[in-house]
């Protein structure tokens, strides 16, 4: 019961799951894409069945990267440095994390994103098959910013829950919420790559409490909330 009253655990859900809707909506609008070509009352059946299948992959995963980081007994020496399966988990999840952040905000702010999505030719199961391969590709950076953030394994599984939940039944909502304040998503990946700078730190050795992440976050957020609310005011 004492989960319950820790504050620490209630930022990290609410900020993880936030994160998890903003960064997830382009893999529903995607999967809305796939669904497309099916008839009507199989679509929403379709997106329904395979998120959630995603979504049990998506715990599966979370669950092995969580088997890795127990690994503490060093593997190899680099460089004078002892690496455990930990550490390497780290530095690989910490540098995919800034390659993701660092292409995304690139795609976002050129705008030279491009998504083709190929026609899938076969019945509700061909679609439903498709559609958790797909969030199987797009979970690791999700899965790796998740642990970057918390080591409460439940809290983690809870805020993917609820995300997808939220993804489910607001997607069309969210989605153009967002495309009304693109500087969100920025925002939204300027914390994966901040995760990111995190996770190698960790990797190498240095330990940095993540209470400095949150203050970050926090305070990155409260001043985009003032900048959207000055920005509202001048278009009334």
């Amino acid at each position: 019961m004492e989960i319950l009253f820790d504050y620490h655990i209630w930022v990290s859900f609410l900020t993880l799951t936030a994160l998890e809707i903003i960064l997830g909506i382009d893999n529903v609008v995607f999967i809305a894409l796939l669904v497309g070509h099916l008839p009507e009352e199989q679509r929403k059946r379709a997106r329904l069945v395979g998120l959630s299948l995603a979504l049990v992959m998506r715990i599966l995963l979370l669950l092995g990267v969580a088997w890795i980081i127990s690994l503490q007994q060093p593997w190899i020496t680099l460089f004078g440095q002892d690496l455990s399966g930990k550490d390497i988990l780290m530095l690989l999840g910490g540098g995919f994390l800034l390659y993701k952040g660092t292409n995304s905000i690139h795609d976002e702010v050129t705008g030279d994103k491009k998504e083709e999505v190929k026609a899938v030719t076969g019945g509700m199961l061909a679609v439903v098959a498709q559609v958790v391969l797909i969030d199987i590709v797009f979970s690791f950076d999700s899965v790796m910013t998740a642990v970057g953030m918390t080591d409460v394994i439940m809290v983690i599984i809870a805020a993917m829950t609820v995300a997808m939940l939220v993804m489910m039944f607001s997607s069309g909502y969210i989605a153009s919420f967002i495309e009304r304040f693109p500087t969100l998503k920025i925002l939204a990946l300027s914390f994966i790559m901040l995760i990111g700078v995190f996770l190698v730190a960790e990797g190498l050795g240095f330990h940095v409490p993540k209470g400095y992440i949150y203050f970050a976050m926090l305070y990155s957020l409260s001043v985009e909330m003032l900048n959207l609310m000055r920005r509202k005011k001048r278009k009334s």
